[in-house]
């Protein structure tokens, strides 16, 4: 009992109670992706239904289209959340994410460098890097998940071979929450194919696996990928993650989420600067590392360079080795010296701190209708405008979420069943201004159209008579049009 209660109270437990309070910091801020609305709509859905979704039932210019909710388990947690707890309780999971993220980070750490503190040095570094990409969607679930795998596997390079058998269970989770599954499969497939020679050449180094051990690796890999087929829609969800690499290009290269690392924003400039420290420290101090280890941190390094969404991929493979290299010049933790009571007081602190400053649910509702078009919305509830309504991309999930199966919208953050169908092609010409913009519109029988007020579409919608602006606030701006086969008389609204 005394070492269980020196253990929770020990100096490794409050650095790791230091991170979560550093995430706290940060996650205070709310900031919500457009899409998970349509997650929450979609998770709402199943737990009313009980039956997952396989056409569109979302949009007027897809509907019933073929779709399946590739990340549905996701977006059952987040409805279930919201259903018992509202945006306080959404604001809490996305807190609690991001920290279950950087404390399972600070465990693998732990284990490769057999350091916490150069471990939790390593995760301070990292967490700036990383708390851009701390949104409350499906993918933070995958991202821990990731780490979670990454800790089984040293845990089994250790000694441990036991851990390993988690990992099928783990995978029948993840599949059915959220596509970084296959990240988790290489990196199995990289801990086994790095055991399969032995060598030393300079820094990098190669242990060959016991026959023993490599057989329990190629099971537990097998049962991983049979842990795949278990989902709703069979399959389908397996191959998914293949249809985005290879059948969305204009998704790839059109979405913010997806484009390349920006080396002229301070992420890009910290991502290129750690990096390039690492290298300079390979250089003068020839540290040693495993092969295995090395092809992970390339493989993050080149996803996250392509895609800047995968620096949640590059953080977890770079922790453990920065945190190696930290331990040269960290001293250990030291139990003799340790000062439980002290360690315990600090983080009840923290912990009476978090719940005192945990914001509000008028807070977080100011900070959602300073993001979102939640007063336009008010507006369309008590003055409908002629349908249906081109929307902008990123208030699409909001209004399937807010205005519900009565109203359907023209795009939404789902660019994938956008794509397959013709559509997104069709927005980007629209956003952009490209020629024949309004004619477009007006083939998909558009008679209304809720923007950005600060886009560009807005602007030329303001000027054209053939539309007439009738609602506009510091987010977005409400144009019905002027002629047409549909007119009604829209009351007009003192602009803001």
């Amino acid at each position: 009992m005394i070492n269980a209660v020196r253990r929770i109270s020990s100096f490794p437990v409050l650095l790791g109670s230091l991170l979560v309070g550093a995430v706290f910091t940060a996650g205070r801020a709310f900031y919500l992706d457009p899409d998970v609305w349509w997650h929450l709509r979609t998770g709402e859905s199943i737990l009313r239904t009980h039956q997952w979704p396989t056409a569109d039932p979302y949009s007027f210019t897809v509907h019933g289209s073929p779709w399946m909710a590739y990340e549905w388990l996701g977006d059952v947690l987040l409805a279930g959340v919201q259903r018992a707890a509202g945006l306080r309780g959404l604001a809490g999971l996305d807190i609690a994410l991001g920290a279950a993220v950087v404390v399972a980070l600070y465990v693998l750490a732990t284990l490769r460098s057999r350091n916490s503190k150069a471990a939790f040095v390593a995760c301070l570094l990292l967490l700036m890097l990383a708390e851009v990409s701390f949104t409350l969607r499906p993918q933070m679930l995958g991202y821990l998940f990731l780490v979670l795998t990454l800790i089984a596997l040293e845990r089994f390079r250790q000694g441990r071979p036991g851990a390993l058998w988690f990992l099928p269970f783990l995978f029948v989770v993840w599949v059915n929450t959220h596509g970084s599954f296959v990240v988790g499969l290489t990196a199995i497939a990289a801990y086994w194919a790095s055991g399969l020679v032995k060598f030393s050449v300079g820094g990098l180094e190669a242990r060959r696996w016991s026959p023993a051990q490599r057989q329990r690796l190629a099971l537990v890999f097998l049962l991983c990928l049979v842990a795949l087929l278990l989902t709703p829609y069979g399959a389908r969800l397996a191959v998914y993650p293949l249809d985005m690499a290879f059948a969305q290009p204009l998704n790839v290269a059109n979405i913010r989420e997806w484009q390349p690392m920006a080396f002229d924003l301070m992420v890009g400039k910290l991502f290129l600067a750690l990096l390039l420290l690492f290298l300079v420290a390979q250089v003068t101090f020839r540290p040693s590392y495993r092969l295995g280890e090395i092809a992970l941190l390339l493989l993050g390094a080149v996803m996250a360079c392509l895609h800047a969404r995968f620096v949640l991929v590059f953080v977890p493979f770079f922790a453990p080795l920065v945190a190696v290299l930290l331990a040269r010049w960290v001293p250990e933790y030291a139990p003799a010296k340790d000062r439980y009571a002290l360690n315990a007081i600090l983080v009840a602190v923290m912990v009476v701190g978090m719940i005192r400053f945990f914001p509000s649910r008028r807070a977080l509702e100011r900070t959602v209708a300073a993001a979102f078009p939640q007063q336009a919305v008010d507006y369309l509830r008590q003055h409908p405008v002629p349908l249906p309504m081109f929307n902008s991309y990123g208030f699409g999930g909001f209004l399937i979420w807010s205005l519900g199966p009565s109203q359907h919208v023209f795009i939404d953050g789902r660019a994938d069943i956008y794509e397959r169908e013709g559509v997104l092609s069709d927005y980007l010409n629209i956003e952009r201004l490209a020629p024949h913009a309004l004619a477009t519109l007006r083939a998909y029988g558009v008679e209304s159209c809720l923007v950005d007020r600060d886009e560009p579409l807005a602007t030329l919608l303001a000027a054209s008579p053939e539309w007439r602006q009738v609602y506009v606030d510091k987010v977005a701006a409400l144009f019905v049009r002027t002629s047409g086969a549909l007119r009604e008389t829209v009351d007009q609204r003192t602009l803001q």
